[in-house]
């Protein structure tokens, strides 16, 4: 109970001005204040749960979800999310919906927000494409409320787009902030996100962009490799490398996975598809061009068979600082010998570490939650200590 009213208290401290009535679209377009308080709500809510302390602060009102792809860990983390405040989820399938029959993106936002607090999408699929979708619902609910249609505006929580995974770099920015002591002892620390082979096409970019665009912000040192012409979008490569300057932290882009490891504190070496690959991909869906399409995933899976010495082994762990580097991944990784014959970690690397990408999973809800909870209320130190003075017990018995 103290260590909650210390948090509580941290909480009461930050001036966070872009939480409250705004969407989580990017990490970068939050202050490091927002990032802060986000971090110290989860924290916070994690804890009260564990304590069998109720977080319900809503008595009825709808947490929607949009998955334009498919998901395990976002999806329910979402829906634990919104259980852990007292939200009730609901799916929109667009295949069920009116959209099948022409509903436009502006009526289709208003139609199921009338009692909506949060909307959750996950549209990570077409280059140029997901976080333009979000930020046109975000428009059409603007314009539902400023004209009495809605009652209130839901937020907008960005699942993972072709830009950014922001629920997954900021469980994982917690995950580190728990694993090496507070937030302040990430600075120096040497993470390298590198490319890895898969025997499938087509990963998103986001998950790697996501954790350049986030880490930079917090004094680490960023070593981003991939084989030539693999690279991210360039404007968040670029992003990266202003952010590092600004924080006195370095960013550097290598071509090899062993020159990212060296020394290196932290491992993330995750697959994803080239830039070039994924916006020709979104040219060819936009044309339905069904035999081009086979075209690229054959060229795109023969390039990628050059490149499967990009695994993560025994060798190139020894060298991290002390061949010891924490591991991490967003799941499901690509484990040789288990999930398929090569790919993107050996089975005894990923093992050794796979309780580990469980706790930096496990902090997804709680982060989602942290996100719905400070959108919706201007004093989340208010809220959550006229939780903890109420003290309803989660489990009653």
């Amino acid at each position: 109970m103290q260590n909650i009213k210390q948090l509580i208290n941290k909480i009461a401290t930050l001036d966070a001005k872009n939480l409250f009535g705004h969407d989580f679209i990017n990490t970068w377009d939050k202050k490091e204040t927002d990032l802060r308080q986000l971090l110290l709500v989860a924290e916070t809510l994690k804890a009260m749960r564990d304590n069998n302390i109720s977080s319900k602060m809503f008595d009825s009102g709808l947490a929607v979800s949009l998955f334009r792809d498919n998901s395990t860990r976002t999806r329910f983390s979402y829906s634990s999310a919104a259980n852990l405040l007292g939200l009730a989820v609901q799916d929109l399938d667009e295949g069920k919906a009116q959209i099948a029959h022409g509903e436009t993106v502006r009526e289709t936002a208003n139609m199921i927000s009338f009692l909506s607090e949060v909307i959750g999408i996950r549209d990570d699929m077409y280059l140029g494409a997901g976080e333009k979708y979000m930020r046109e619902v975000g428009d059409a609910l603007t314009d539902g409320f400023q004209q009495g249609v809605l009652p209130r505006r839901p937020s907008i929580v960005n699942l993972q787009s072709d830009v950014d995974h922001p629920t997954q770099s900021m469980a994982d920015l917690q995950h580190l902030v728990k694993y090496f002591g507070n937030l302040e002892n990430l600075k120096g620390k040497k993470i390298a996100v590198t490319w890895a082979y898969s025997p499938s096409y087509g990963k998103p970019l986001s998950v790697p962009q996501g954790i350049i665009g986030l880490m930079t912000r917090f004094g680490m040192d960023v070593s981003l490799a991939y084989p030539k012409n693999y690279n991210l979008i360039p404007e968040v490569e670029q992003l990266a490398a202003k952010q590092a300057k600004e924080n006195g932290s370095k960013f550097e882009i290598v071509d090899s996975m062993e020159a990212a490891f060296e020394n290196a504190d932290i491992i993330y070496p995750k697959s994803w598809a080239p830039y070039w690959v994924m916006g020709e991909r979104t040219k060819l869906l936009n044309n339905k061009n069904h035999d081009g399409l086979k075209a690229l995933e054959k060229q795109a899976l023969a390039e990628n068979a050059n490149f499967m010495n990009w695994e993560t082994d025994e060798a190139k762990v020894k060298l991290t600082k002390g061949g010891k580097a924490l591991y991490m991944h967003p799941l499901p990784a690509d484990i040789s010998g288990l999930s398929c014959v090569n790919g993107e970690v050996t089975n005894k690397i990923f093992d050794r570490y796979r309780i580990e990408t469980y706790k930096e999973a496990g902090w997804k809800p709680y982060v989602i939650a942290a996100m719905m909870l400070t959108s919706k209320f201007q004093n989340p130190a208010q809220v959550l200590q006229q939780m903890l003075n109420n003290a309803s017990k989660r489990v009653l018995f």
